[in-house]
């Protein structure tokens, strides 16, 4: 459940063809453009990563086992948890999505729904969220929702992004939720794979966002958002992409032990081809080398589902484990 998103606005273009739609002139409906307004608000692109990490995670807790209704439960709750966090994350950046020419087609940049009734949506969703939870799986998996759409607006949207520049650093940690949530759906607890999970989207998102606001720096300069491209030289933040990208492919590893082999496999291959293309970003800039930071950001999208894909594969086989078969674990 990427309750939330990548910090920054990772995905802030996602919402473009709902918000053309939603402002543009055609033969849609008043009441037509008005729901695309509301579907905008939770940018649904952003919520892919509920389905990345998600069922992958939850395939693990229950290794070689695979329940229907329970993942697409646990789907539903986490997705209007994610739709919320977005919906009030709308709401508190309404006037920097104005300045910035990427977001500047969101429905509250363009008013094309009322602040108000945006509130009203993003905490009902919120609230259905949690009761949806705690009703079809536990407890636990409904305030850890909770507790990220919290984080999420007050911590870091409202806290820690127009203030510092490791804003995406700490703010990630709401995104990264959706291993805590599909485990302890599973199991009503959280498990150490779970927290290394979590870590590994907690080290994925700097390099991710960066490499976009790169890209989109003067963006974030005009909306007074600090982000590292803004206040950072390319090579400081190239350099900090490449350590971050390291901490990402070491965490993957880490999860090896309660995994197979085709698991491991795909780490290891998908880390190699993510550590090249940070390298060669790093690398390039050093030599004074025209870059192109928006095809790291790209696809560093590939190379997450790519490991979570090949962690749900290999979850669904059920074949012992590197940790049963190394060190006899259980």
């Amino acid at each position: 459940m990427r309750v939330g998103q990548q910090p920054g606005g990772a995905h802030g273009s996602s919402g473009t063809v709902l918000a053309d739609r939603v402002t543009g002139s055609g033969p849609l409906s008043v009441a037509t453009r008005r729901v695309l307004a509301y579907i905008a608000l939770t940018k649904p692109r952003v919520i892919e990563l509920l389905l990345v990490a998600t069922i992958p995670t939850m395939l693990l807790a229950d290794r070689g086992n695979v329940d229907i209704r329970l993942i697409l439960v646990t789907l539903f709750g986490g997705w209007m948890g994610a739709a919320s966090a977005n919906t009030l994350n709308c709401v508190a950046d309404a006037d920097i999505d104005k300045v910035m020419k990427r977001t500047s087609k969101r429905p509250l940049a363009r008013e094309a729904v009322p602040t108000r009734n945006a509130f009203v949506f993003g905490v009902t969703l919120g609230v259905l969220s949690f009761a949806w939870l705690w009703w079809q799986a536990n407890l636990l998996s409904g305030a850890l929702v909770v507790a990220t759409i919290l984080f999420y607006v007050f911590v870091y949207t409202l806290g820690l992004k127009r203030r510092t520049s490791q804003n995406v650093i700490w703010g990630g940690a709401a995104g990264c939720m959706p291993a805590l949530v599909g485990w302890s759906a599973v199991t009503g607890n959280i498990g150490w794979p779970a927290i290394v999970l979590f870590l590994v989207i907690f080290f994925w998102t700097p390099p991710h966002t960066w490499a976009l606001a790169m890209r989109y720096k003067e963006d974030y300069k005009a909306a007074g958002v600090p982000m590292l491209p803004v206040v950072a030289t390319e090579q400081v933040v190239t350099k900090q992409i490449v350590i971050y990208t390291w901490l990402t492919v070491l965490a993957t590893l880490a999860l090896v032990p309660a995994a197979g082999v085709i698991y491991a496999a795909t780490a290891l291959v998908a880390g190699a081809w993510f550590l090249l293309m940070a390298h060669q970003l790093y690398s390039g800039v050093r030599k004074g080398e025209s870059v192109k930071p928006l095809r790291l950001f790209l696809q560093s999208n590939n190379y997450l589902a790519v490991v979570f894909c090949g962690l749900a594969v290999d979850a669904v086989l059920g074949w012992n484990t590197i940790g049963h078969t190394v060190f006899g674990w259980s």
